[in-house]
């Protein structure tokens, strides 16, 4: 891969840029931030365009792919799009000799990861995921936890989890042919957060199950709409497991968004705060703290750092591969009611 002199060198792009978050705007302007030169925008709405236009004066607006890679000499490409358009997409970029970074998750099934890996091997460039969320300050402080100091001993168990009781909202987030199902969404956040405390033990085995049609009669999507619940078991060759359950009919949400069981104790991960309860000469103690603050432009600025000074990429596309096929086998385990051996690429 030849490296760019300077991250000014370094031209970005995005496709889409959509109104909800803002995450165009976003995309560019922490790229801007890590020094790289936004110039280009692919979108189909041309209203988005204008607004593209008016908070990034001098870009070059698209409205299609293909017409943005033809004609313009951007870089870099981030995809900010539906889950189901993610790896066609990529793959477009990919083969035109573009770097990717992909919005999460990455795609929605393994053979699709595969791809494009490989067609980024074959083109001799990066392909990464925005997992920003890597360096948020919850994950941060549980690793150092954790993993650095041991204050739960060995870790045993995690149990990842989202939910509450409520009707889907009705776009495409809530459609299981567009977005992957109820498991894709912070699902893959909770998944990139536990496999940083399971390093290096390798995925052998995923189970999955999953209840439909509650919601679905109330929804847009009708029959394809998410699953009410998800829920998939991961086996690692360490022996260690780990759970994650999203649901939409939890009456009782469980507390914190992880919940790691270690020799000596339990950690408890919560967006702003942590818990552990410990075992110390006989007694049970148990204490809280918050969180370090996250550090989630650190992403854009590895990406940077790789394009010129070749540092090591810290979201290589073989790691954001990982909680992509523990989703893919749940559902697949879940559709076809038996547990799914792990594959490599």
């Amino acid at each position: 891969m030849a490296l760019f002199k300077s991250a000014e060198d370094i031209k970005v792009g995005v496709v889409g840029y959509g109104g909800a978050f803002n995450m165009g705007r976003a995309h560019l302007g922490q790229m801007k931030q890590a020094g790289m030169t936004p110039v280009a925008v692919a979108e189909i709405d041309k209203d988005r365009l204008k607004i593209a236009e008016e908070e990034f004066p001098g870009i070059e607006t698209y409205t299609s792919v293909a017409e943005m890679l033809e004609t313009s000499d951007v870089n870099m490409i981030a995809i900010i799009t539906p889950h189901n358009t993610h790896a066609d997409l990529a793959l477009q970029c990919l083969k035109a000799g573009r770097h990717v970074v992909c919005e999460k998750p990455l795609a929605i099934t393994t053979d699709e990861c595969d791809a494009m890996i490989a067609e980024a091997k074959k083109q001799n460039v990066v392909l990464s995921t925005y997992h920003n969320r890597h360096w948020d300050g919850c994950i941060l402080e549980a690793v150092d936890k954790i993993v650095g100091q041991g204050v739960i001993g060995d870790v045993i168990r995690i149990e990842a989890h989202m939910g509450g009781y409520r009707k889907p909202g009705d776009w495409w987030r809530t459609s299981k042919s567009i977005s992957g199902g109820i498991l894709y969404d912070w699902g893959v956040h909770l998944l990139e957060y536990s496999l940083q405390l399971l390093q290096p033990a390798k995925i052998t085995e995923v189970s999955g199950f999953a209840h439909t049609g509650f919601w679905a009669s109330e929804t847009a999507w009708k029959d394809d709409t998410n699953e009410d619940e998800a829920f998939g078991v991961v086996r690692f060759d360490t022996g260690q497991w780990l759970n994650l359950t999203m649901s939409s009919i939890d009456s009782k949400p469980k507390e914190g968004q992880l919940e790691i069981t270690g020799t000596k104790g339990t950690y408890v991960m919560e967006g702003g705060s942590w818990k552990t309860i410990l075992h110390e000469d006989g007694v049970t103690v148990t204490r809280t703290g918050g969180n370090r603050p996250s550090e989630g432009q650190k992403f854009y600025q590895n990406i940077a750092d790789h394009l010129v000074r070749d540092e090591e990429l810290v979201i290589t596309p073989e790691w954001s591969r990982r909680p992509i096929h523990i989703l893919d086998l749940a559902c697949r385990s879940a559709e076809q009611n038996k547990a799914m051996a792990a594959t490599y690429e």
